[in-house]
């Protein structure tokens, strides 16, 4: 599992820009298979059936292992290659991307169209959204409830991400703590309670945050 990485929001989203009279649409998902890229590409051509073109790209793997691009009928190299590249240089993953153009009746040459649909795909993901993924150690602390104060208090104080607490018969905190802090985490605990807490290292899970 990758420690980080960029990739667009869960929601669906679009944005529009008109260029010489041409309305070009950008459809914006994070797709984790290729499956799924195709269904959301497959659902927009049904959607905008009566468009000029739907091209369309994607990049999906922990290591960028599926990368497609389709020009839907614009001249070769014109339309998927721009986006795909887009994903590329923005280093992001799990990500498709579908451009739906209206043509407007001025041709726009193939440097004019490269340029087109690499901006719509830019500023589609600057309104859409990218999140950073980052993956964290869920740590399971459980204390005493004479320690809930100072611990509480502590762990606001700090860096770390409280999941959730639990009050049971003893208090039941989980706590996002970056993977290489899991032991340094580990130690502070113990020395913030003198020894009287038990810990114990959960599941490895995604944070998201907005960039």
């Amino acid at each position: 599992m990758l420690s980080r990485y960029f990739t667009a929001r869960t929601e669906v989203g679009e944005h529009e820009i008109i260029i010489q009279k041409s309305r070009f649409i950008a459809h914006i998902k994070r797709a984790e298979t290729e499956l799924e890229a195709q269904e959301f590409i497959q659902v927009l051509k049904k959607k905008y059936w009566d468009a000029s073109h739907n091209c369309s790209a994607y990049i999906i793997g922990e290591h960028d292992q599926i990368q497609k691009a389709n020009d839907d009928g614009e001249p070769s190299g014109t339309a998927g290659v721009p986006i795909l590249e887009v994903l590329k240089k923005r280093k992001l993953k799990d990500t498709v991307v579908v451009i739906t153009r209206y043509f407007g009746g001025i041709k726009l040459g193939a440097g004019g169209l490269i340029r087109a649909y690499g901006k719509a795909t830019s500023e589609g993901l600057d309104t859409i959204g990218i999140v950073e993924r980052r993956l964290v150690q869920v740590i399971h602390v459980t204390i005493d409830y004479t320690w809930l104060g100072k611990v509480e208090r502590e762990l606001r104080d700090s860096d770390y991400i409280i999941k959730e607490i639990q009050y049971l018969e003893s208090v039941q905190l989980a706590v996002y703590v970056n993977e290489e802090h899991a032991n340094m985490f580990c130690d502070w605990m113990v020395e913030l309670t003198n020894g009287k807490c038990e810990i114990k290292k959960g599941d490895l899970e995604y944070l998201e945050a907005d960039i």
